[in-house]
């Protein structure tokens, strides 16, 4: 599990904590019954105060992404496939409102947009590909 702390991007810690841990379950990256480091430790690692820990984790627990065990780790909650594909869908949306936003605001058709994104999607896997074979 890897998080991040951007100290100046003005979103707050405990966000930028649930954002990733969120999109890193969603993703697969963390696994169901996978155990999270204690509220501690992670404080510990990313230098900053376990209350701020703290609330990221009871915000992805209330968001039915974690679970708790009185006396042991937290983990990741098993998902339907449903919910896994309506959450991947909900994140992919967020992650693309911003280029929406730019397309509309610098005047590109959505056809070119859209064709720019297949572009940039065929690039990555292509680079993708090759790291693979």
């Amino acid at each position: 599990m890897v998080v991040v702390i951007d100290a100046g991007s003005g979103v707050p810690v405990y966000r930028q904590i649930v954002d990733q841990l969120r999109f890193q379950i969603v993703g697969g990256v963390l696994a169901p019954g996978t155990e999270l480091p204690s509220t501690r430790s992670l404080s510990r690692d990313l230098g900053i105060n376990p209350m701020t820990v703290s609330k990221a984790y009871g915000l992805l627990e209330e968001g039915g992404l974690l679970d708790r065990r009185p006396g042991l780790p937290l983990v990741v909650r098993a998902a339907t496939p449903r919910t896994l594909a309506a959450e991947r869908e909900a994140q992919l949306r967020s992650a693309l409102e911003p280029a929406a936003l730019a397309t509309l605001q610098l005047g590109v058709s959505p056809e070119r947009a859209a064709r720019l994104l297949r572009e940039m999607l065929e690039d990555l896997n292509g680079s993708n590909d090759g790291e693979n074979a």
